[in-house]
């Protein structure tokens, strides 16, 4: 059974591994797998100037140089709501082999989410501030149909970050503030998908009958008992990693600032297991019986579950905005972001073994991101907020899959602050993203034994957020 061993390795690569290789890919809510929600204040804006408004505590994330504006103890917390939705149109798909149907269109993928983010600014002296911020700036949560035609690729994904990241500022001077901090990061992923047993079996029958080890006649009557059968594989894996972010806030004049910023990438070694649960052996005349047994032992001893482990090394940003006071009405800002998506090449998947279980290329590129955003004061308990932004994806369109069948996106975004107080104020924002309409078409080098897909994704998101800032006085 040495040859029907060896194919089924390959098999578990395509089958299973892609499921692993998801803790780096999914729809999500910014461009690839970024968040970009992290306050209710700026998704308004679109996050327009998100490095250079620095109007709350929530600039320890965008830019912890903002923290120089905030005179008293400031704390702020956000929570944001995020509904994508991804429906597949089938056109020209095939299934995994003739022994799977092929299924169907796999319903709405998208599921809503909830993010929450939490922040503390506190002023030391005219010069100096320290705050902590924790968000969440990855993550996604996905579900097709079980029985959907892309089932041996995806079915169910959910990968969740938190970002813990302590901060400080320094006043140089009037007119220029400088700030840092570190961040510690935590993913976690479950992921789950379909493998196609049935096709393994088959073709460990046909290699083994082939070599000689078992009779060419016992083909069909086992490749019939076997029509359908799927194993569930379940993989889960978890990482910490350390990062830093630096930041400028420059007062040109009294009404104009410009903020640049930058985060650092953080490297993860995900450490997990996939538990894969086979189908028994089917019924058969007791001349097959122990043919079926040793082919489903032979394919069950590569689909075992077991300890895996992935590099992964989340991208590096960099922000330059401005900020804008018109009159005492109007406020405008803008913003334009880097993402170095290009960090993410090829995901490889490795036994605890030291075996190589995939390698899958991604070949992602490296992406901008650009908004503008207007504040009407109509009195001065209410704000008003508008934005636009554009989001460009990083996922080249060869390389599309069912886990991650982003695109470039459009932001519209409006929102509104009311302050109660002097010290208590809150913001609520509502954004819908445009996502252009993402064609898949693997039937150029994808691996047959996980079915060809091929059609085009409708994708949207709806977003709104809220966010509760106290001043102490």
């Amino acid at each position: 059974m040495k040859k029907a061993l060896r194919f089924r390795h390959t098999r578990l690569a395509a089958a299973v591994g892609s499921a692993v290789l998801s803790l780096a890919a999914g729809h999500a809510y910014g461009s690839a797998f970024a968040l970009q929600e992290q306050s209710g204040s700026g998704l308004g804006n679109a996050f327009a100037g998100g490095a250079a408004s620095a109007e709350d505590a929530s600039t320890i994330f965008t830019n912890p140089a903002g923290m120089s504006r905030l005179t008293n103890i400031q704390a702020a917390i956000v929570g944001s709501l995020i509904c994508p939705s991804a429906k597949f149109s089938n056109s020209g798909s095939q299934s995994a082999s003739a022994l799977q149907p092929l299924g169907g269109d796999g319903g709405d993928a998208g599921s809503c989410a909830g993010v929450p983010a939490m922040y503390v600014a506190v002023p030391i002296n005219n010069q100096w501030s320290v705050g902590l911020g924790i968000n969440a700036p990855f993550g996604l949560k996905t579900e097709y149909d079980s029985d959907w035609l892309g089932r041996f690729q995806a079915v169910k994904s959910k990968v969740e970050t938190i970002n813990v990241n302590p901060a400080v500022s320094f006043k140089a001077s009037d007119m220029v503030t400088i700030g840092g901090g570190a961040s510690y990061q935590h993913i976690r992923a479950t992921l789950s998908n379909k493998v196609n047993y049935a096709g393994a079996i088959g073709q460990a029958a046909q290699q083994a009958a082939a070599a000689g080890q078992i009779p060419a006649a016992a083909i069909a009557p086992i490749l019939g008992a076997y029509a359908g059968a799927e194993s569930d594989a379940t993989v889960s894996g978890n990482d910490g990693g350390w990062g830093w972010n630096v930041g400028v806030l420059v007062n040109i004049d009294p009404q104009t600032r410009f903020g640049a910023s930058y985060r650092s990438k953080i490297k993860y070694d995900v450490s997990g297991s996939a538990q894969i649960n086979n189908p028994p052996v089917p019924a058969l005349p007791a001349s097959l019986a122990p043919v079926a047994t040793a082919l489903s032992n032979a394919v069950n001893g590569v689909l075992a579950s077991g300890d895996i482990s992935l590099a992964l090394e989340v991208p590096d940003t960099a922000n330059v905005s401005i900020f804008r006071q018109i009159d005492s009405t109007w406020d405008v800002m803008g913003d334009v972001q880097y993402t170095g998506w290009s960090s993410v090449q090829a995901l490889t998947v490795v036994r605890s073994t030291g075996a190589v279980l995939s390698i899958t290329p991604e070949n992602f590129r490296n992406t901008w991101r650009a908004s503008v955003g207007a504040n009407y004061h109509y009195t001065d308990q209410w704000m008003f907020r508008g934005g636009l932004a554009f989001d460009q994806s990083p996922i080249r369109d060869a390389q599309r899959t069912p886990r991650l069948p982003d695109n470039d996106r459009t932001w519209v975004s409006f929102g509104a602050q009311y302050k109660f107080s002097p010290q208590l104020m809150l913001d609520a924002g509502y954004t819908y993203i445009f996502i252009k309409d993402s064609n898949i078409n693997q039937n150029a080098g994808s691996t047959p034994t996980n079915g060809l897909i091929s059609g085009t994704y409708k994708n949207n998101v709806n977003i709104v957020a809220a966010q509760v800032t106290y001043t102490f006085k």
